[in-house]
């Protein structure tokens, strides 16, 4: 689906969007029934760079000052971070981890935070926004990766060929929607043929039922992910045990 079809279908023409040049989308739309949804986003396949993660990590906190405590739907078809020397000079991996913070904290003060893949997504963009909300929507085709296998190949010092065969049977060394599903990583995949707008009504009455983070044992539950709980864990009660030092 286009970005036009994905908002028509949410909110038929009840909405109202600012997409400027770098990708950055922010705007309002409004369900039946006059609730009012904030929306954010990377939009037309563009990277996300510090400008923009500064100017949707100000959204948000100015929406968490506000306390109206409306929904914040975060619309994505995005590249992976701005990957130029300037940016990451300037301290890319900070402003995209004040975005995820943001969006963190905006959760913790009652709001329903949900992200919706309806394009792509990568790398650092895709961790500090569809990753750091409570929910992750995804619809069929959406073409999320954390990381794509020559990279993961460049890494891991493995080759690409060893990767595609271990792929096969751990989602964790390939890219694709299929595989985040089975990390626990997408809450739902909607149908794009029935209408968004009902889809999303339904989550949000339930999405404060979600747990905040338990994507790894969903993805253990899954067969994706099948060490990070027990780790996890692990490390909790290990922290726990220790004493506190001063």
């Amino acid at each position: 689906m286009t970005l036009d079809e994905v908002l028509a279908s949410l909110f038929g023409d009840r909405f109202t969007v600012d997409e400027r040049p770098d990708g950055i989308l922010l705007g309002e739309g409004r369900l039946p029934g006059a609730q009012n949804v904030s929306l954010i986003g990377v939009v037309h396949g563009k990277p996300l760079g510090i400008e923009g993660a500064l100017t949707l990590a100000q959204r948000v906190l100015a929406l968490v000052r506000a306390g109206q405590r409306q929904p914040i739907l975060v619309l994505l078809d995005s590249d992976s971070q701005r990957m130029s020397r300037r940016d990451e000079l300037l301290g890319l991996n900070e402003y995209l981890s004040h975005l995820a913070k943001a969006l963190s904290a905006a959760d913790q003060a009652g709001f329903a935070t949900i992200s919706l893949l309806y394009g792509g997504g990568a790398a650092g963009a895709f961790v500090a926004t569809a990753l750091a909300t409570r929910a992750l929507i995804a619809l069929p085709g959406a073409k999320p990766a954390v990381m794509d296998m020559p990279s993961i190949s460049r890494v891991t010092k493995l080759p690409i060929e060893m990767l595609e065969r271990m792929s096969a049977s751990t989602p964790v060394f390939a890219p694709g929607l299929a595989n985040m599903q089975a990390m626990g990583a997408v809450t739902e995949t909607w149908n794009p043929n029935h209408s968004l707008r009902d889809q999303l009504s339904s989550l949000l009455q339930r999405v404060d039922e979600l747990p905040a983070d338990n994507r790894d044992r969903v993805g253990q539950q899954q067969g994706g992910r099948m060490k990070a709980a027990a780790i996890a864990d692990k490390v909790m009660q290990q922290a726990l045990r220790s004493p506190v030092t001063r």
